[in-house]
């Protein structure tokens, strides 16, 4: 039997070693996408200070503004070529890490960081309105991506590690390791997965540890939570079905303002980024709240509480530039602005329905926090994830059944108005643009491993093995029930709640992945 394969066999074997090794495995990723993840934190955090240093330098100087005008046109032409060398750089970078895990695209890890990392920090230097917070997720994929290269990993823990990987990126990012590991398993492998939930947690932890060495323990919102009264509660669900709409819009709107750029054609693609930069500038001249990610904005919400005008006038500003800086495909993330956005929706909100309604003053706080929460899981898609991240970045236990309320009922309109999640649409949209329907990538040999969960009410619950068509190139080999590990036989029966460990061409890994999820989930 060849090596690869022998590999391969190796990971299906229930022994003693297999925690200890994804507990290593997962300790590497965590340090190394932790310390890039803050090393692109620190970068960013001089950028943003040093672009409001020359904001400052040149107003009121006409030279002086035509100058920096000029050179951030110099920037944007600059990071078109930088993006050009490493076309996964681009954009978020979430969509390109989901691409990957799938099988759908293959990255040059180094190359990716690097463009990443110097046209993210150009991106924000420039003023535009992205964050740190997806980049981060593929900062951390693509540095365990170069831990399992050099480590010479197998196939299928090199994907676990890039999953990790992006986990441990976002719990940087955040300083909310829990909401690391939930995203990857909610937005990135929608299932169940023990291996990836051993390596991912300890991944998150040591990330946000690295983290947290580095730039303290402070929460990014500090607040007392207000109980709302539970006879109000149907202001909360009033809410979660106007955040599902928001959100719904939010990702047609960006997506729409992507394909517009795409379709100015007669303007060459450097000059069109080299404009987007420059409008940066201008835009930083007189409204420098809504640049970069978002943190000014966080900052007069909490500290300074603005009116409802300036609330209304930033947030759309906001949504409209972040749109317009999405759209160019600069390296740069939109979780944050959303993040923000979010906030400024909850904070509207909150000031109408208190002055309606006469609530405590003191709940305002909570109905941004809310905002927050809600307008994540209408977007990304991933109700949990942003629970916790709300949960996580404001270190309040005491709001959890509003948070879920809001999030839930947000993400089940989002749902209903058939919006497609917006890095999903993302992923989508790139594959178009690369030819890649299916997502096969012309490699032989080595198999995958992927596990799968089967839920309640799966087609194949009750039935045996051999009666389900799992096609040619896949063979389940081990099913977990429980503490239990049943040998796959014709006439195992499959169980809701059986965990199967299935081996899957590498060839044919994306297309073949698809097809068992549609078969194990109904869909």
């Amino acid at each position: 039997m060849r090596e690869k394969e022998k590999s391969t066999l190796r990971k299906i074997e229930h022994h003693s070693r297999e925690s200890f090794y994804l507990i290593v495995r997962g300790a590497e990723v965590g340090l190394f996408a932790g310390l890039v993840c803050v090393a692109y934190r620190k970068m960013l955090e001089m950028s943003e200070e040093t672009l409001f240093l020359f904001i400052d330098y040149v107003k009121g100087s006409p030279l002086k503004t035509a100058l920096w005008l000029a050179l951030l046109g110099f920037i944007g032409a600059a990071v078109y070529y930088i993006v050009k060398l490493a076309p996964e750089s681009g954009g978020s970078g979430i969509p390109q890490v989901t691409g990957e895990v799938k099988g759908y695209l293959t990255s040059p890890w180094l190359k990716t960081l690097a463009a990443k990392l110097i046209g993210g920090t150009l991106s924000v230097f420039a003023g535009l309105s992205l964050g740190r917070e997806g980049p981060s997720v593929q900062l951390g994929g693509m540095a365990a991506k170069g831990v399992a290269k050099i480590t010479k990993a197998d196939k299928t823990t090199t994907l676990r590690m890039i999953s990790c990987g992006a986990g441990a990126g976002l719990s940087a990012a955040f300083n909310a390791p829990l909401a690391g590991i939930m995203f990857v398993l909610e937005e990135i492998h929608r299932t169940f997965d023990k291996s990836i939930l051993c390596m991912g947690i300890v991944a998150a932890v040591v990330a946000d540890y690295v983290s947290k060495f580095f730039f303290g323990q402070n929460t990014i919102f500090n607040y007392q939570a207000e109980n709302m009264p539970l006879r109000h509660y149907w202001l909360l669900v009033i809410m979660g079905v106007l955040l599902g709409l928001f959100g719904a819009f939010y990702n047609w709107f960006m997506l729409k303002t992507q394909d517009l750029y795409k379709r100015i054609s007669k303007i060459p693609d450097p000059i069109k980024l080299a404009f987007v930069f420059v409008v940066s500038g201008v835009v930083g001249l007189w409204l420098p709240q809504v640049l970069c990610g978002g943190h000014i904005m966080a900052e007069l919400l909490i500290s300074e509480h603005p009116s409802i005008r300036i609330l209304l006038a930033l947030c759309v500003a906001k949504f409209l530039f972040g749109a317009f800086s999405f759209g160019s495909g600069a390296p740069g993330g939109t979780l944050y602005p959303l993040s923000i956005l979010g906030t400024y929706i909850g904070a509207i909100y909150g000031d109408l329905v208190i002055d309606t309604f006469g609530l405590k003053p003191d709940l305002w706080q909570e109905f941004v926090v809310l905002g927050m929460a809600g307008f994540f899981a209408s977007i990304v898609r991933a109700p949990i994830t942003g629970i916790i991240v709300v949960f996580e970045i404001s270190g309040n236990m005491n709001n959890i059944l509003p948070l879920a309320t809001v999030a839930l009922i947000s993400y089940a309109t989002a749902n209903t108005l058939g919006s497609t999640p917006f890095y999903e649409a993302s992923l989508e949209k790139i594959l178009k643009a690369k030819g890649i329907p299916t997502g096969e990538d012309g490699k032989v040999g080595e198999r995958v491993l992927q596990t799968y969960v089967v839920p309640l009410g799966s087609p194949i619950a009750g039935k045996t093995l051999s009666q389900v068509e799992w096609g040619k190139h896949c063979l389940v080999v081990a099913i977990e029930r429980g503490e239990l590990s049943v040998t796959p036989k014709g006439d195992t029966k499959i169980m809701a709640g059986d965990t199967l460990v299935a081996m899957v061409s590498q060839r044919r890994f994306s297309r073949d992945r698809n097809r068992l999820e549609r078969i194990i989930n109904g869909e």
